[in-house]
């Protein structure tokens, strides 16, 4: 049985900066300053996540300190122009906030942050209110798997499903996270099913086969990895 997906709160971490609404544009810079991050979410009272300010929702006001945007640029950049006038962090947050749930999988999380280009996304519970926070470095955070913990994965929940041949025909060996195949199997046309399988096991970087079908002493290799072979 293939192993349980990691969920973001595998990873996640719990000790969070935040500010409330009421929050004014100096505190939100020094608390950024203090945390040593570039995004904060804003709570409500209850402690439910209603929005984040970033770097990016503060940077307004000083690129418009010096002189105020021509009306072309305020039509076209209305919530900038509004941020360089805002002084809580109630008014310069975007919201609503991208959140995820703890039961997440990082995969899902990854997809929403590709999808919206942010950094980290708040955690929270099914009422909204913030648990945790989880970034890319987070997610990024199973690539660190030893090699031989990803081998035993894929020989118990993935080879041994498959494949079920004696240990010294079909050998799995895992360098820097890539996992190789190597031996002997009876169906070969399997190969792409074990490939995909894989690949989805959380820390693998790639897979390669170097693997020959029963009949290999007579026709010679079937089915080779790497590249331009299986993948």
């Amino acid at each position: 049985m293939l192993n349980t997906p990691h969920l973001v709160r595998d990873v996640m971490t719990t000790t969070v900066a935040a500010v409330d609404r009421a929050a004014r544009f100096k505190e939100i810079i020094e608390t950024m300053e203090r945390w040593q991050v570039s995004a904060l979410p804003v709570l409500a009272a209850e402690g439910r996540v209603v929005g984040v300010v970033s770097e990016a929702d503060l940077l307004p006001k000083e690129e418009f300190r010096e002189s105020d945007p021509d009306r072309l640029e305020q039509l076209r950049r209305v919530d900038d122009v509004r941020r360089a006038e805002a002084v809580t962090a109630g008014e310069l947050m975007t919201s609503p906030a991208l959140t995820v749930r703890a039961d997440a999988t990082l995969s899902q999380a990854a997809r929403v942050m590709a999808r919206e280009s942010v950094k980290r996304l708040p955690v929270v519970d099914a009422h909204g209110v913030l648990s945790g926070i989880v970034s890319r470095a987070d997610l990024l955070k199973v690539f660190l798997r030893s090699d031989d913990d990803l081998a035993e994965e894929v020989r118990r929940d993935i080879v041994g499903a498959l494949f079920p041949t004696p240990a010294k025909d079909l050998q799995v060996t895992v360098a820097d996270g890539v996992v190789t195949l190597r031996g002997r199997v009876r169906d070969t046309s399997l190969i792409p099913v074990a490939a995909r399988l894989v690949r989805a096991v959380e820390g693998v970087v790639d897979v390669e086969f170097d693997v020959t079908g029963p009949d290999a002493a007579r026709t010679g290799p079937t089915a080779t990895g790497g590249p331009g072979g299986v993948r």
